[in-house]
């Protein structure tokens, strides 16, 4: 068969693949039992980073520095769908952050800092860092009561170090300062808000540079595999092993999509629903806060954005001799955390990649993220409160060494269970117990959800209550599907029956799902589509995408599973 004819056998778009050199490329190959969602927390982290920057481009065109609350309120008010684009912006950042941390902490438990990931891991931090730095600038963008507030107190802690530069520093991130957000004069106020709305662009545009450093690394050697399959470091497959495995194009792709999808889905739904509920705290409320100067803003509680809430409990720490601590004393501190932070993989060498060979920085990584939730919620409870030491070691103390004894008490013996094979076409991953926690949650979601709009008959309850009922009904034939094990077999598989007992159910769920987001597109267009009320369109979109991305994830499962 000659080359032309075997061209016009492919589809336009591996003719294209293949013209670019794309299915050349030496990107990562997938074993079966990865495609799991604890995988591809990066793809979730990135699907959430390229959300923000599309909706951001969208609010750049509508943004003025010189009058930046009242075009804000603008951007919600008259702007078709500003108000959807503006809150999913800002929730698209928060998740960013929430699944940033879930993916940090997620690859130190499965040792995904070890050689030879090192570097990986340096520039995840980096990342990280660099997202909260330009939340910190994108949230102060709004010029509300509490993004100047925030401006204010990282103005002040700056400077109050009293370090050489510190203040040519300040003047560089702050301009004038957040006293310019008051400012009769348009002029002065652009100088503030034409730096903030640089640097914020200045670190997105560096989060994006240094994640291809880290996407390309991350292909180097692939994902981590687990710790049954390659206990010892260095913790890869060979080229002849990797050989094996699933070709990223086309279904690495369309697991991905799906992820994409779902994410985005999140993005949208979540700040929309919580725009149409009433009380909500001021630190999770998608709305802006008071504008500054006004008298709504004297009686507002000021509070830094919500992932800074432990740095603003731990600036009130005070010493063992009873005086504060200085905003250089804190600083110094902190810097040191994410020196060790970076540099862990350097210092934590030990040989396997089970928890229970490197307990010590087990028990560090786990008091640094229950320590980071305890200082969230303190700052938020008790807001610019001194913390003398006795109170510091009972909040924090006490459960760092309640995990310690744990840590130490358990992790003694080897699990017996046997090891899932590489790529072995009947061996499917089972659902684990986390099902049943699950299908009980979606199970109460539909329930509440159903009350409501028994209780309240209009149509955003019933949007509300069309994902939870599917989500529900997915769950429950998860955890059904997994208890007709019972045929003997080695732990963690399932036998070729059950697996086309489940591809026969996703096939009657994909014809349902596409009725549904059939039904939900056509209600879309009839909501409305300019000021508060738009969310309601921003809830059905939402829904729409993460059904769409359900329905890739049956497709992926009825094609690619075997």
């Amino acid at each position: 068969m000659t080359e032309t004819s075997q061209e016009k056998k492919k589809g336009l778009i591996d003719q294209i693949l293949d013209r670019v050199g794309v299915t050349e490329a030496p990107f990562f190959k997938t074993p079966d039992y990865m495609y799991n969602i604890s995988y591809w927390l990066g793809a979730m982290v990135s699907a959430a980073f390229i959300y923000t920057v599309i909706t951001g481009l969208f609010l750049l065109l509508y943004y003025m520095p010189a009058n930046p609350y009242p075009q804000t309120q603008a951007i919600i008010n008259t702007v078709p769908y500003g108000s959807v684009i503006l809150f999913s912006h800002l929730y698209g950042a928060y998740i960013m952050i929430i699944l940033a941390y879930i993916h940090m902490f997620r690859n130190f438990y499965k040792g995904a800092y070890k050689k030879p990931r090192e570097l990986q891991w340096v520039t995840g931090v980096l990342l990280l860092a660099l997202t909260m730095g330009a939340s910190f600038f994108g949230y102060s963008l709004v010029s509300d009561v509490l993004g100047v507030n925030a401006i204010n107190i990282g103005e002040s802690l700056l400077v109050g170090t009293g370090f050489p530069g510190a203040s040519t520093i300040a003047n560089w991130l702050f301009g004038p300062g957040g006293d310019a957000a008051t400012a009769s004069n348009p002029l002065v106020k652009s100088q503030l808000f034409d730096r903030l709305l640089g640097w914020h662009i200045i670190m997105v545009f560096l989060i994006g540079l240094l994640f291809g450093v880290h996407f390309l690394m991350s292909e180097r050697y692939g994902m981590t595999p687990s710790a049954k399959e390659k206990p010892k470091v260095p913790a890869y497959y060979t080229k002849e092993e990797w050989s094996k495995f699933n070709e990223w194009w086309p279904r690495n792709v369309v697991y991905m999509l799906s992820i994409v999808l779902m994410t985005w889905g999140i993005i949208l739904f979540i700040p929309d629903l919580l725009a149409n509920i009433n009380g909500l705290p001021i630190v999770i409320n998608p709305y802006p806060a008071p504008e500054p100067g006004t008298a709504a803003a004297l009686s507002t509680q000021p509070y830094p954005p919500w992932f800074f809430l432990f740095l603003y409990k731990f600036v009130d720490f005070e010493l063992p001799n009873g005086q504060a601590m200085s905003p250089a004393q804190a600083l110094s501190i902190l810097v040191v955390i994410l020196m060790v932070l970076i540099l862990m993989p350097f210092f934590e060498n030990s040989e396997y990649m089970f928890l229970r060979n490197r307990k010590f920085w087990t028990w560090i990584m786990t008091v640094a993220w229950v320590s980071l939730i305890e200082l969230s919620v303190w700052g938020y409870l008790a807001p610019g409160v001194p913390a003398p030491t006795s109170q510091q070691v009972e909040i924090l103390g006490i459960p760092a060494v309640i995990i310690g004894l744990v840590i130490l008490a358990t992790g003694r013996q080897k699990s017996s269970k046997s090891a899932p094979s590489l790529n072995a076409p009947e061996t499917v991953p089972k659902i684990g117990p986390t099902s049943i926690l699950g299908t009980a949650i979606a199970s109460l979601l539909f329930a509440g959800s159903f009350g409501v709009w028994l209780m309240h008959p209009v149509m955003i309850n019933m949007i509300m209550m069309i994902p939870f009922g599917a989500l529900a009904v997915y769950m429950v034939y998860r955890m059904a599907s997994g208890m007709r094990v019972k045929v003997a077999k080695p732990a963690g598989t399932m036998t070729w029956e059950e697996v086309k007992f489940r591809k026969t159910i996703a096939l009657f769920a994909l014809p349902a799902i596409l009725v549904v987001t059939a039904i939900q597109t056509a209600i879309m267009w009839k909501l409305p589509s300019v000021g508060p009320q738009a969310t309601y369109a921003g809830m059905d979109l939402g829904i729409l995408l993460f059904l769409w991305g359900v329905a890739i994830q049956l497709y992926h499962y009825i094609v690619y599973v075997r």
